[in-house]
């Protein structure tokens, strides 16, 4: 699990999103960025929470929230997933695990009695000033956007 913990300085990073463009949290100053990490495009319980932010985007925007997907899929993989499901928003490719690594969410997982290594799906709200304001360590995939409404109201 992730060694950070809210009121960390959220750590800076530069990756290539779906479309081949470099993005690095830095553009996002003076805004609030809803950074998840997912384990892989395509798979059920990724889309849903995919598929969750897309229909709460409208909400997220409202409030001011940029969102930014990080998985280790290539950018080929993120274009599709972004065409299969029209997702609004950025994903960055993280093949080499430097953030996925960065912010600590890479570590042992167990399915069906079976351990293997794999990205702890958790979400990071990170606030204007770059500060974590909040961690989701275990995201309700079908009602993220909401749960993340929800923290930042009770802020």
């Amino acid at each position: 699990m992730t060694h950070l913990k809210a009121g960390d300085k959220a750590p800076e990073f530069t990756a290539t999103n779906q479309h081949g463009k470099k993005i690095s949290l830095s553009d996002f100053k003076g805004r609030k960025v809803v950074l998840y990490f997912y384990p892989e495009d395509d798979t059920p319980t990724c889309t849903e929470q995919a598929c969750n932010l897309r229909d709460n985007y409208g909400a997220l925007k409202k409030q001011g929230f940029e969102v930014l997907g990080v998985s280790p899929d290539s950018e080929k993989s993120h274009l599709k997933f972004e065409k299969k499901f029209s997702l609004p928003f950025t994903l960055l490719a993280d093949a080499d695990h430097k953030i996925i690594d960065q912010y600590g969410v890479w570590g042992e997982k167990q399915m069906f009695g079976r351990h293997y290594m794999g990205v702890h799906r958790t979400t990071f709200v990170i606030d204007e000033k770059g500060i974590i304001w909040h961690i989701f360590l275990k995201p309700k995939n079908k009602a993220h956007a909401e749960e993340i409404l929800k923290s930042w109201k009770k802020g």
